[in-house]
């Protein structure tokens, strides 16, 4: 056993059970964003928060304590960019992707987020740790169609 092997047995009783993220997020007691991402091996999970995810998922104590071991992260295996800011955005990517991906069908369906109708607002968010980077982005959501 492995942390893919409980990521696979998580996805499988989520959808034989019809279980929604922002619900599992509840009981964990964290953003369905970081949830999901936790859920889907991008994260690492304290022992409640574990313990609830075992709960809603079904897993055994042993599958549960894979939950609290940093995971590597990155589930997308493609090509490293070099510019320190564009690498920076593909391991938000990497990281958060699956997460974003699964977020949007779940609550659009089947499709895709438009890069052509789409908008983006980056501003500078003051904070006294350091400016933040705020980020909005905003795309056309376009379902696959069948034929």
């Amino acid at each position: 056993m492995n942390r893919n092997d409980v990521t696979e047995k998580i996805i499988a009783a989520k959808v034989s059970r019809g279980i929604s993220w922002a619900s599992v997020a509840q009981k964990v007691g964290q953003s369905k964003e970081w949830t999901t991402a936790l859920c889907l091996g991008q994260m690492t999970a304290n022992k409640e928060q574990a313990g609830a995810i075992a709960e809603v998922f079904g897993l055994s104590g042993e599958e549960a304590k894979w939950l609290t071991v940093v995971p590597y992260k990155g589930s997308l295996p493609t090509a490293v960019p070099t510019d320190p800011l564009i690498y920076r955005w593909y391991e938000l990517v990497n990281v958060y992707g699956t997460t974003i991906k699964e977020l949007i069908h779940e609550e659009f369906g089947d499709g895709i987020m438009s890069a052509i109708d789409f908008s983006m607002d980056i501003t500078r968010e003051p904070h006294p740790k350091g400016d933040r980077v705020h980020v909005v982005l905003s795309g056309k959501f376009l379902p696959y169609k069948t034929y």
